[in-house]
């Protein structure tokens, strides 16, 4: 039995990395949890930075009343 067949230690868990999908140990351990690599992090903060991520809105500045989105 391998490492990867083992359950994990106390603390440690198994998650979907959110990048490339892959198994990530998300624990202390793990330095880039809960990606798996650094070039996961890496490419979702480039992600971020590029603006990949974006909420819809209306383009329209928020207002006294809150966000110019919220449809009221």
């Amino acid at each position: 039995m391998t490492r990867s067949d083992a359950l994990p230690a106390l603390g440690e868990r198994r998650v979907r990395c959110p990048a490339c999908g892959g198994d990530s140990l998300y624990s202390a351990a793990n330095p880039f949890r809960p990606f798996c690599t650094e070039r996961c992090r890496q490419m979702d903060l480039g992600a971020w930075a590029s603006e990949q991520f974006a909420l819809p809105g209306t383009g329209e500045a928020d207002g006294p009343e809150g966000p110019a989105s919220s449809g009221t």
